[in-house]
């Protein structure tokens, strides 16, 4: 590893090293004391202000323990090389410093400050002509005549261009000789500069989970990163495996701890070993677990004596987590069970099932399946609460455990599924692996063979994952077959259905995502072929298969009616995010997109609260686009942010593609090319080779929106025209509906009426089950574009009354009041034109449709009249940070629970909230709450 690399996150204490040296070559006297860990980076610096010091001359020292009680061993290593000025000092000072230095015999009876003033006064002499840099490392270890003549001269440096440049651990003994030194602390690395120091270091480089993890249980202590590195596997860098816990050391934080607790008496030793397998810092705990093994009663008091732990009220702590470690890597693997079995009974005395079950395990000497199912029981307890990723490794180590080759298989798949939701996607994938060669030579069950294709749904190739979808409802029916033989019809019936159901839901999403209508036709029949559920969930998530499959093979009024019955079952609360969805995908289908903004909205508020975070990337992928179709852009580009990080950090590709596309949109209604084209460009990177037809579809709309906006009619036309060619992979029938009105607008921008009204006759068609008003009017407003001019108006007028009611229609009625006043004033018509041109501009301008914005300023300066833009809504002056925040406080969540879900500190949350309120104007949660439940108007 580099200088550089070891330097990596010190910006901070680099610059303090700068100005220190900065100081010295003016001619300046300074000090200056670096505080740290071990390991914590303080030599790397020394090494960097030694480099740096130029042109000015640089001596050093290193305290070492075995020196540390000879006297002036560290001032002679310091001032050797400038000995031989020793003869420029004054007689007294030169006769003590050359029998400090070893240089001569010492006169008898020597006062021990006059050595301290040849020090300083040679060090001044030294420093001519350019200046000194005193450099002096492990100075906890340099012995206390020199320590006693370095700190005399620091505290009397002036203009004389001497720097003095220590380094020690941060301990009390430390603190306390060098109190008079201005200090700076070297504290662990933060979270992104632990993982560049990882990456450097690690055979493969560390996903950002793993890295966050590894420098947690650091403390972001570079030493311990760069060693912890080297011992950890391919797998477990990449989260395709759990970390081992606690870390392992190596040989550099071993010598640090290992040696100083290895001279601890053995009572002493086994409670700190208790205390590093117990974990938590259940003092009451370890005491009894302690006792329990035979140690004394005065044994903890022994360890914290030793500073190597503080009991505090909250519990145990360990100084520092590297103790932790090397007490760990110091026990034998004998005495570790010991302890763990010791640690079993007392957990299972407090009635805590779940700990009783990991120390056993950790205890085990082979498959046990007691043990096992005490662990698996203890993961369904963890996932009850949320707590996937803890789920994910029980589930592992229970497998590990587990005699029957079946058996194992299935906890692996359960690992798999906890792993993806709770964010481990890696670890997910090395579980799910393992799973189908522990299923043996009866291959894979169909529920595994389900989980690898939702997998590659959200990671991979979509039409891969339908094929497997279906492969894995095929292995259902005749696993279910073989199940039932023998049993009577009805029951096999009950049984298929439950079983095959959700596969054929997965197979309709990932049909979906690929566009692939075909494929949504055959889901259709299979899902009509399987007997009526039992539960509602069930029943309606049946009929928005059989409706979409009819609907897309053609039967429109009987596919409608379907969708129509499972819209008309969805209740007011009770489902959960999944279904949610499925219904805002079935009101997409009847072409009632405000239906579908609405489900959506519904499905990212339920998802929040579920703590699934493999899962919320992707439900944030429709509640962004329903803010968007609800004319919120600033927020949909907020949730899709947020999407986009979220489902970085989670390794799931698909879902990134859904939100950058989501961006793009956003980007190309403000009229911001650069991002528009950027954001589309990525989306198209991730979405084309995995054939998501979906969001090459989206992303390609988001460029002939731009296009449209900018009045490039005819590249629009072109751009928007080539989305109905498209086929699965390449684009889908719901990016061809959702952009027929600017294809329409754009056609006859372009002047081609013809496919201006082969569009209409397109929308119409898809709209003829709809009953929305929107719907009616974005159908109104297709057909005045298309009709003669006479009744081009009466259509205008007719869209905009249909969208009087609906709030969340700000963008779709400006653009009507556009066309409308356009089309007043090409009729000369300037006196009812202005009205609707004026409200066409302020509506852009509060939404931050620059473009649009423009268009209508230049037409009602046409029409007469001056216009000016129209200020920002007050929410598109918030951050996206800020953005997302206010509206979790405005639906009634206290600063915590803000937090918590978007995974932020309480204090980060108050201080965004200190801008928030003036930004808006408002002085309370329930104004901020009134201002973000009113759409933009």
């Amino acid at each position: 590893m580099t200088a550089v690399d070891r330097l990596a996150g010190r910006e901070s204490e680099l610059a303090a090293i700068d100005d220190f040296l900065t100081g010295v070559r003016s001619g300046t006297g300074r000090a200056l004391a670096l505080r740290g860990e071990p390991g914590a980076g303080k030599t790397a610096l020394l090494l960097r202000a030694a480099e740096r010091a130029a042109p000015a001359r640089v001596l050093r020292a290193t305290g070492a323990e075995p020196e540390s009680q000879m006297a002036f061993a560290a001032l002679h290593q310091l001032l050797r090389p400038v000995s031989g000025l020793v003869d420029a000092l004054p007689e007294a000072q030169r006769e003590a410093v050359r029998g400090a230095l070893g240089l001569a015999a010492p006169p008898g009876g020597q006062d021990r400050f006059l050595v301290s003033a040849g020090v300083l006064s040679l060090l001044a002499e030294a420093a001519v002509p350019d200046g000194l840099v005193c450099v002096v490392d492990d100075f906890q270890w340099v012995d206390r005549a020199s320590a006693d003549a370095l700190l005399f001269a620091a505290r009397r440096l002036g203009a004389d261009g001497v720097g003095l440049l220590f380094a020690a651990r941060d301990t009390a003994e430390a603190r306390h000789a060098l109190k008079d030194v201005p200090g700076l602390t070297v504290a662990g690395l933060a979270a992104a500069d632990a993982a560049r120091v990882l990456a450097a270091r690690s055979a493969v480089p560390p996903v950002p989970d793993v890295a966050a993890l590894v420098a947690a249980a650091t403390g972001g202590n570079p030493l311990a990163l760069r060693e912890t590195a080297g011992l950890l596997t391919p797998e477990q860098l990449t989260g395709r495996a759990p970390l081992p816990d606690p870390l392992p050391v190596g040989d550099g934080i071993g010598a640090v701890y290992g040696e100083q607790i290895a001279r601890l008496p053995a009572d002493t030793r086994l409670v700190l070993l208790v205390a590093a397998l117990e974990g938590l810092g259940d003092l009451r705990l370890v005491l009894r677990a302690a006792a329990r093994l035979g140690a004394a009663a005065d044994a903890l008091e022994s360890a914290e004596a030793a500073g190597l732990l503080d009991v505090e009220p909250t519990g145990i702590r360990f100084r520092h987590p590297l103790i932790r470690s090397a007490v760990h890597a110091g026990a034998n693997a004998a005495d570790r069970r010991a302890v763990h079995r010791a640690l079993a009974a007392e957990s299972e005395e407090a009635g805590d099932t779940g700990r009783r079950a990991r120390h056993r395990a950790e205890a085990a000497l082979g498959p046990d399946e007691d043990i096992a199912a005490e662990l698996a029981a203890a993961a369904d307890l963890d996932r009850a609460r949320g707590g996937y990723a803890d789920a994910a490794r029980t589930l592992v180590r229970a497998a590990d455990l587990t005699p029957d080759r079946r058996t194992r298989s299935r906890r692996l798949k359960d690992a798999a599924v906890a792993a993806w939701l709770g964010g481990r996607p890696g670890q997910a994938r090395s579980s799910l692996a393992a799973a189908r060669e522990a299923a043996g030579d009866g291959g894979p069950s169909a529920d595994i063979t389900q989980l690898g294709g939702r997998f590659e749904l959200h990671s991979g190739d979509a039409a891969e994952a339908l094929r497997t979808f279906l492969t894995a409802a095929e292995q259902a029916a005749e696993q279910i077959a073989e199940q039932t033989a023998g049993q009577i019809a009805e029951q096999t019936a009950e049984q298929t259905a439950e079983a095959i159901l959700p596969i054929l839901a997965d197979a309709a999403e990932a049909a979906s995502y690929v566009g692939d209508t075909d494929a949504a036709v055959l889901i259709g029949r299979r899902a009509e072929a399987l007997p009526d559920p039992g539960d509602p969930a069930d029943a309606f998530l049946r009929d928005v298969l059989i409706g979409t499959g009819a609907l897309q093979g053609g039967d429109s009024r009987g596919g409608a009616r379907r969708l129509r019955r499972a819209l008309d079952a969805v209740p007011d609360d009770g489902f959960d995010a999944v279904h949610l969805l499925w219904a805002a995908a079935a009101a997409s289908l009847l072409g009632e997109g405000d239906a579908a903004a609405r489900f959506g909205a519904r499905a990212g508020r339920v998802a929040r609260v579920s703590g699934m975070v493999g899962t919320l990337p992707v439900v944030l992928e429709s509640t962004a686009t329903a803010e968007r179709m609800n004319s919120a852009f600033a927020l949909s580009a907020a949730l899709s942010e947020e999407g986009l990080a979220l489902a970085r950090e989670t390794g799931i590709a698909n879902s990134a593609a859904a939100h950058l596309a989501n961006l793009a949109v956003c980007a190309a209604v403000r009229g911001d090319e650069t991002d528009a084209r950027a954001y589309a460009h990525e989306a198209l990177a991730i979405a084309i080779p995995h054939r998501l037809g979906l969001r090459v579809g989206v992303a390609s709309y988001a460029l002939g929106l731009l296009d449209l906006g900018l009045g490039r009619f005819e590249q629009a036309h072109e751009r928007l025209t080539a989305l109905t060619t498209a086929g699965p992979g390449a684009g889908h029938p719901a990016a061809v509906w959702g952009s027929t009105a600017d294809r329409v607008e754009a056609a006859v921008g372009a002047g081609d009426l013809d496919a201006a009204r082969a569009a209409v006759g397109f929308l119409e068609r898809w709209s003829a089950n709809a009953t929305s008003p929107r719907s009616q009017a974005l159908l109104a407003r297709c057909r005045a574009l298309v009709a003669a001019d006479g009744a081009a108006p009466d259509l205008l007028r007719q869209s905009l009354d249909l969208l009087a009611t609906d709030s969340a229609a700000a963008y779709d009625r400006a653009r009507t009041a556009l066309l409308l006043g356009e089309r007043l004033r090409r009729e000369r018509r300037v006196g009812e034109a202005r009205p609707h041109l004026r409200h066409a501009a302020e509506a852009f301008g509060r939404l931050g449709a620059v473009p649009w914005e423009r268009r209508a300023l230049g037409e009602l300066r046409a029409a007469g009249e001056a216009g000016d833009r129209a200020e920002p809504a007050a929410l598109a002056t918030l951050t996206s940070q800020e953005l997302r925040i206010a509206r979790l406080v405005a639906e009634g969540l206290p600063n915590r629970d803000v937090a918590a879900r978007l995974f932020l500190s309480t204090r980060t949350v108050e201080y965004h909230l200190y801008k928030v309120y003036p930004k808006l104007g408002v002085t309370s949660r329930t104004e901020l709450a009134r201002l973000l439940t009113q759409p933009p108007t």
